[in-house]
């Protein structure tokens, strides 16, 4: 199993990120079923990061079968073996944040492209989108937006498969202004947004 120093580093690696990010929901997948989802990582790589997040319990197997001889085994993600702490947020480096980030944003690139390459694209269909806004937030108003997107986020997140619904990934990201910025002028809203899509 992963201890609290070996999990950011599980997670760090872009490959094992992919396949944590594929298995999501609770999806569970095959080997052969995320090197689909997968397409720019090598047979070799793919059954090589399976094992290594095997070995530590964030992936277990809920299934296995005899396929032309070999074992096929089915995969589940374990999220409590592959959450990071705020400890081990507070113990990276500056350069282990900008590996963690760039990972973060390549699996978001890998399945963005992936709804792309589907050829038929319809951001208002298929509720795609992508927002950026500003909001002007003390630390507690802050706790409370938070807490709100959890509560709102809890009412979904159990969820299973059919009855219509699709897979929908929604991925979040806050970053305070790096800027020393003056107060917003009282005439101006205090929120301004940038955005593509429904979303």
């Amino acid at each position: 199993m992963a201890g609290p120093t070996d999990t950011v580093e599980l997670v760090l690696h872009p490959v094992r990120l992919r396949i944590i990010q594929a298995l999501l929901g609770g999806r569970r997948l095959t080997t052969a079923q995320l090197g689909d989802e997968l397409p720019g990582v090598t047979t070799a790589t793919l059954y090589r990061q399976v094992a290594t997040l095997a070995e530590s319990g964030v992936l277990v197997a809920v299934d296995e079968r005899r396929v032309r001889g070999a074992v096929e085994r089915t995969w589940e993600l374990q999220l409590d073996a592959a959450r990071i702490t705020g400890d081990d947020l507070a113990a990276m480096t500056p350069e282990e944040h900008r590996r963690a980030f760039a990972a973060y944003v390549a699996g978001l690139l890998a399945g963005f492209d992936g709804y792309l390459a589907r050829g038929d694209v319809d951001f208002e269909r298929d509720r795609v989108g992508y927002r950026q806004v500003a909001l002007w937030m003390t630390d507690d108003e802050t706790d409370e937006f938070i807490a709100g997107l959890r509560d709102l986020a809890a009412r979904f997140v159990g969820n299973r498969p059919g009855d219509g619904r699709v897979r929908r990934v929604l991925s979040t990201v806050l970053i305070p202004d790096a800027t020393v910025a003056a107060p917003a002028p009282a005439h101006t809203s205090s929120a301004s947004s940038t955005s593509t899509g429904t979303t």
